[in-house]
């Protein structure tokens, strides 16, 4: 800790430390446009097309200097992107074609301008090479000084044309149907992600600028699905990345900065990519196994009211009976695991009874009545399907399709509809039936029903 503190109040190192928190912010908030526009490869092509600029810029003023090294690569990367959509609109080439192609053409026509400026003996002495992996350590305070503005000035024009970004993102027909300047915003935000590309060559170079370009914002996605929250995220995430980067690379004698950067990025992408609440697999495991239990419980109760309901009719009310765990997976199969934990459920809950004896299953009274829910509530659906013409579309079907919380003229159809099929469950009405036992103890949720 001490070594890190002592570090800190190097200068050097605090004009590399804040350059790169910068690049990151202004990376991930920019990035998350171009990764929900799909063109996360635009930024890769706008890196690689802004190497001949830069050697241009250097042919043309003759010594090292990061404002005509910056000019030249966004000129660059611009006519790079200009290229992109004149392929795309005059041609039957698709877009990831036309971004491998400018992507190749641009990057190959910079190598061939590096290796004659190396060959001049004036190359590496002006740090072009550098361009092509990032050299975090090269920043000076002009360097920060020049990334600082570009980079405030992308977040301050994000935060003022939000809403008219996120709506050229969603809903482009929209925007321009409301009479937004499309064409004009989505110039504007290519402008923005050419800046953005431009402010990261020196430290990451532009290999890997687009990886810094979308690694914060992919991280972002998988936590929430709000855009601004995305974009808030992303900018965190790319600052935090440029911090761990920095000191790592400080820390370690003659590691690269840019590498290490795109690294500690992609560590909180994998973490993500685990735990993130909203696309996390984990998260999404557990959820998948909370749905497959939720079935399997609604199965194994549905399969035994099945078997007693038989039971109950070819027995006039007297018993219920007992069933084998075989006869329960006949009728709704379902995996051995999965079984044995729903039915140790039911038990705790006192919704099945077990025979000690022979090991068969059987319902208890407030088992039955839960079934039955499930039971109606599926045998409705299913009358639902097979009819879904003759009902108007209601706001209820888009939330869990719980029929039994539906509109009181839709169930009434329905379990008319059921009675001319004969598809009433009747279990739980020979049960009370047969033992006098009325309402009391029993709260069926249909009134009127049978059951």
């Amino acid at each position: 800790m001490e070594t890190v503190l002592n570090m800190l109040q190097d200068p050097n190192v605090q004009w590399v430390l804040l350059g790169t928190i910068l690049l990151g912010i202004a990376s991930g908030v920019i990035g998350s446009f171009a990764l929900l526009r799909k063109q996360s490869l635009l930024g890769d092509a706008m890196a690689h097309a802004a190497l001949p600029g830069i050697c241009i810029a250097f042919l043309l003023y003759g010594a090292k200097s990061m404002s005509w090294f910056l000019i030249g690569a966004s000129i660059s990367g611009l006519i790079g992107t200009y290229c992109i959509q004149a392929i795309i609109k005059h041609s039957r080439i698709k877009e990831d074609t036309a971004i491998g192609l400018v992507l190749s053409v641009f990057f190959g026509f910079g190598i061939v301008l590096l290796t004659y400026i190396q060959q001049n003996g004036s190359g590496n002495q002006a740090g072009l090479d550098s361009f092509i992996f990032g050299q975090a350590a090269a920043i000076v305070g002009l360097d920060v000084q020049i990334i600082s503005v570009i980079a405030f000035v992308l977040i301050f024009i994000t935060f003022i044309l939000f809403k008219e970004l996120k709506l050229i993102t969603f809903d482009p027909q929209f925007a321009q149907g409301i009479g937004l300047p499309v064409k004009w915003l989505n110039g504007l935000l290519m402008t923005m992600i050419v800046g953005a590309v431009v402010i990261g060559l020196q430290a990451v170079g532009v290999i890997l600028m687009a990886a810094m370009l979308i690694t914060p914002a992919i991280t972002a996605r998988y936590w929430t699905e709000r855009l601004d929250y995305m974009v808030v995220l992303a900018g965190i995430v790319g600052g935090v990345s440029g911090v761990v980067g920095t000191l790592l690379s400080t820390l370690s004698r003659g590691m690269p900065t840019g590498p290490l950067i795109i690294l500690a990025a992609t560590l909180l992408f994998l973490f993500s990519l685990l735990f993130g609440t909203k696309k996390g697999i984990l998260p999404k495991m557990v959820k998948q196994w909370k749905v497959k239990r939720l079935i399997t419980r609604e199965n194994v109760l549905s399969s035994l009211y099945e078997l007693s309901e038989t039971t109950l009719k070819e027995s006039e009310g007297k018993e219920m009976g007992s069933y084998s765990f075989q006869q329960v997976v006949e009728l709704r199969p379902v995996s051995s695991l999965m079984l044995l934990a729903v039915i140790k459920e039911l038990k705790k809950e006192g919704l099945l009874a077990e025979e000690q004896a022979n090991k068969q299953l059987m319902l208890t009274e407030k088992g039955l009545e839960l079934a039955h829910e499930i039971v109606l509530k599926n045998r409705l659906l299913d009358m639902y399907l097979m009819f879904e013409s003759k009902f108007p579309v209601s706001n209820w079907r888009e939330g869990s399709m719980d029929l039994l919380n539906g509109p009181k003229e839709i169930i009434d159809e329905l379990r008319a509809l059921l009675k001319d099929f004969g598809r009433e469950p009747n279990g739980l009405f020979l049960y009370k039936k047969k033992r006098k036992l009325g309402n009391k103890g029993f709260h069926s949720a249909v009134e009127g029903s049978e059951g």
